[in-house]
């Protein structure tokens, strides 16, 4: 009989957004072939601020998904657009804790699982497995992926307590903690260094299943060059500014072929942010935005650009977006604007397809753009076959791997404790 593994999770189908939300997907999907059984605790749909119609998304047909009662404060309890900030703490989806927790409880009862997983980045998920922690005894694992409240973020400081009480309330509850980099790992072993022996690191990753299933590729743009930014441009950590001004100064330069380039931003969420910076540097017949497609047909997007645009600052040099991996796997040129020293440069420095820069420096972006130009006149779109355990290493599928050895490790050691505990009262 498999093990069963309940999965707190906001974000889950049919929400629509960026790739990160496959994470708890591809878990879904894997996790059977080593005999666990995921259980989905998530939110009733009204709380997403988007949602997609496409209802193929190839998960298990058992499996069984409970949705709670859940409303976002933003939406549905602002007056004018303004609300009581206590209702947005330690994030707009708090009113999902009660009815998470009474359906969790009942999911217990009912297929009595053997594990709690809680996956962040909403900070609400992991208050919810602390609860049922508490009241079910059950190992939990707290799926952070990136740092809740470090330096910066978040920026009002009341939400950055908020952020640090669910912390300290996670390492003090969680079996154990889980992280998409080393560099995460690295600063909360600096912050709870009598935990560190529970940090673990499971990556994220693209769904191989997702790509094979994905329409065939076509082009469009007839003879200009496509680079694609795939995803959200956040304005503090993904700004296309810079990039926009070294465009610029390689335009007054007449460097050949540089008004070849469409720049794409698709389902950037900040259209207006993207297009007042196009405007500022006069690109806007160099930048499309376009919104969002069905998961499948963004991969085949990406596929069949000439290259792709990845986008992080400097002080996110701890966390990897979770399209990189699906950057990797496309084997598409890759315009890779990030810190040398963060994890995003050394995850693209796995390929000689990427060209490299620091988002903040516009000299570096120049030299960077002229080696993608270079490389797109030579139509130098590398097919040679990704290394096979590179490929599955890097999969969901290899990651679910990942996780269900840690949840073997957890429950073990749970089962431990107790016939100690017992042990003890028997003597």
């Amino acid at each position: 009989m498999s093990k069963r593994v309940l999965m707190i999770a906001f974000h889950f189908p049919p929400l629509r957004g960026s790739s990160g939300i496959q994470r708890t997907l591809g878990f879904a999907r894997h996790l059977h072939e080593s005999d666990w059984q995921p259980l989905i605790l998530t939110a009733h749909p009204r709380a997403y601020p988007n949602t997609d119609p496409n209802t193929d998304w190839d998960l298990p047909k058992d499996l069984p998904i409970h949705r709670a009662w859940a409303c976002d404060t933003a939406k549905h309890f602002s007056l004018a657009g303004r609300y009581p900030q206590w209702l947005a703490l330690p994030d707009r989806w708090l009113s999902w804790q009660l009815g998470a927790v009474l359906t969790g409880l009942y999911m217990i009862r009912r297929y009595r699982p053997t594990a709690l997983w809680s996956t962040y980045p909403i900070a609400s998920a992991h208050q919810i497995g602390a609860t049922l922690q508490k009241l079910s005894g059950l190992p939990w694992i707290a799926d952070f992926r990136d740092p809740m409240a470090h330096e910066g973020y978040p920026a009002d400081r009341r939400t950055w307590d908020s952020f640090r009480r669910v912390e300290s309330k996670v390492f003090s509850r969680a079996s154990s903690m889980v992280f998409t980099t080393q560099g995460a790992s690295r600063f909360y072993a600096q912050r709870y260094p009598n935990r560190s022996q529970d940090l673990h690191v499971i990556a994220n990753g693209f769904d191989e299943r997702a790509f094979a299933a994905a329409p065939p590729a076509a082009r469009d743009w007839g003879a200009r060059w496509l680079l694609l930014h795939s995803g959200v441009v956040y304005p503090e950590w993904r700004d296309p500014g810079p990039l926009f001004a070294a465009i610029k100064r390689l335009r007054d330069q007449n460097f050949p072929d540089i008004d070849r380039l469409l720049l794409r931003f698709r389902a950037s969420e900040h259209d207006s942010f993207v297009h007042q910076r196009a405007q500022e540097h006069g690109l806007l017949n160099q930048v499309e935005l376009l919104p969002a497609l069905a998961y499948r047909d963004a991969l085949a997007e990406m596929q069949s650009a000439d290259a792709l645009l990845a986008l992080q600052s400097v002080d996110c040099g701890d966390q990897i977006p979770a399209k990189a991996y699906e950057y990797l796997r496309c084997r598409r040129p890759v315009l890779a604007l990030a810190d040398a020293g963060s994890e995003t440069a050394r995850l693209f420095q796995q390929t000689p397809l990427a060209h490299s820069a620091a988002l903040e420096s516009v000299p570096e972006i120049e030299a960077a753009l002229c080696r993608l130009i270079e490389a797109l006149r030579k139509q130098d779109k590398a097919t040679t076959p990704l290394d096979a355990d590179w490929l599955f290493s890097n999969s969901r599928q290899g990651q679910t791997r990942a996780l269900a050895s840690l949840l073997d490790q957890s429950t073990s050691q749970h089962l431990e404790h107790i016939a100690r505990h017992v042990a003890r009262g028997m003597q």
